[in-house]
């Protein structure tokens, strides 16, 4: 069973979402999936990861055959390969993408922010695909027990190991207390979104300051 630290599950999620979401630059060249890893938006915790802890966290992940490098350019790139390595339909894709990205969210919360990378009719089509990856013989997610005070469960990945009881009753840090200032949120990183991953593409192809 795959069990990934942290810093390689923010790696295999970035490669995942810049497949689908910027495909004219993928694969990404180390600096570009340095960028992606430390986005700003759409990450939950921020991360500041240097090439070096990259390096190392693709050199494991092609051990495990969910990472693969192509260097038969002039600049080495990397691809993800877990449709492959973990059997993942589109829908499947998505919904383990976003929890590697953004830790335990809620199937109202995966549909809203899988709009990029899945087209999901409504959230009970979300609740399927991950009762689906609940399901495997070799389990990719997991139902958390409802928080005091929560109206929906949310759910992890299980791609790092079995999700700790702690991890159901404490609140993500500077969590929203309110629906409407969380879709606030979520409406002002959707404007940002675009251009930063925008920016993440140009600095990587070495593009921004050249003359």
């Amino acid at each position: 069973m795959v069990e990934l630290n942290v810093v390689e599950a923010r790696v295999l999620g970035a490669l995942m979402e810049k497949e689908i979401t910027t495909p004219e630059y993928y694969p990404l060249s180390l600096n570009a999936l340095v960028n992606a890893c430390n986005q700003k938006s759409s990450r939950d915790p921020v991360m500041e990861l240097g090439e070096a802890d990259v390096r190392t966290a693709l050199f494991d992940l092609e051990g495990l055959g969910l990472v693969r490098t192509l260097a038969d350019t002039r600049v080495s790139k990397f691809e993800n390969r877990t449709r492959d390595g973990l059997n993942l339909r589109r829908d499947e894709f998505a919904v383990i993408c976003l929890l590697l990205l953004r830790g335990p969210q809620t199937s109202a919360e995966l549909r809203a922010r899988a709009e990029r990378l899945y087209s999901f009719d409504d959230n009970a089509a979300v609740i399927a695909t991950l009762e689906r990856l609940a399901t495997r013989e070799e389990p990719l997610t997991v139902s958390l027990q409802r928080q005091p005070g929560a109206r929906e469960v949310r759910w992890a990945h299980l791609l790092s190991g079995a999700v700790s009881e702690a991890t159901v009753f404490t609140p993500r840090e500077n969590e929203a207390p309110h629906a409407n200032l969380s879709q606030r949120v979520e409406e002002l990183e959707k404007l940002v979104r675009s251009l930063e991953e925008r920016l993440t593409a140009l600095e990587g192809s070495g593009t921004v300051g050249q003359e």
